[in-house]
């Protein structure tokens, strides 16, 4: 028997299409969502994909280009019904912590505008981590952290080792006018204790049931660590 296959995982994704300021468009990076997605419900895991408005969630047009590609990525654009679903996405106020076994937050640059101050995300993350439930985020996603506090009031970040995308990878790729902050910066303001690997390698780090990988290489390590808390759940 799968015993993965009982298993609920939500997906939040960003609902933020555009920097208003560049005019840049924006949203989800595909690699970060396929890749995920694929690992989890080819092991029969049930995933639902919510996000603040609900509805069809953008994918940043960048991260759909050939040079980005990858098999993941390949396979969404094939399938209809991962399409449908990222195209009907439920809204953050219809679902609740307790109906899920982890939470998974994919980057790109959108998630970073709309996450931190999303009061719905902020309790969401809040309530995973103190029912002791995975909480992945990847690439730029932990910027959903910023704001999330622990029982004491703290922020839940400090002290932890909190993989993101780093300053480096950040000014190589000229992307700086896209986020509102620099990722690194933030969580070593909040008190994380910020690690990284080389640029554009797989890089994660779990601190607890904290689970945080530095970029778009590290979705797929990212999905086998909450894939691995599962399963050590009985």
């Amino acid at each position: 028997m799968n015993k993965l296959a009982s298993k609920k995982v939500l997906i939040v994704v960003t609902s933020f299409d555009e920097v208003k300021s560049t005019g840049i468009k924006t949203g989800t990076w595909i690699e970060e969502f396929a890749t995920p997605y694929y690992l989890l419900t080819d092991k029969g895991i049930e995933v639902t994909i919510a996000s603040p408005n609900g509805g069809k969630a953008p994918i940043d047009p960048k991260s759909a280009k050939p040079e980005f590609s990858t098999a993941a990525v390949k396979r969404f654009y094939s399938d209809k019904v991962a399409q449908k679903r990222l195209d009907q996405t439920v809204k953050l106020n219809e679902v609740h912590a307790k109906d899920y076994d982890a939470v998974f937050y994919p980057g790109g640059h959108g998630p970073m505008w709309d996450l931190p101050e999303n009061p719905l995300s902020i309790h969401l993350i809040a309530s995973f981590y103190e029912a002791g439930k995975p909480v992945a985020l990847v690439c730029h996603a932990p910027a959903a952290l910023k704001n999330v506090k622990d029982k004491s009031g703290e922020p839940l970040i400090k002290g932890k080792q909190v993989a993101g995308y780093s300053n480096s990878e950040e000014t190589a790729g000229q992307t700086t006018a896209e986020t509102p902050f620099l990722l690194e910066d933030m969580l070593k303001e909040k008190g994380a204790n910020y690690v990284k690997g080389e640029d554009w390698h797989p890089f994660v780090v779990a601190s607890g049931n904290l689970i945080t990988g530095q970029n778009p290489a590290s979705a797929e390590a990212v999905a086998e660590k909450i894939i691995a808390a599962l399963a050590d759940k009985r």
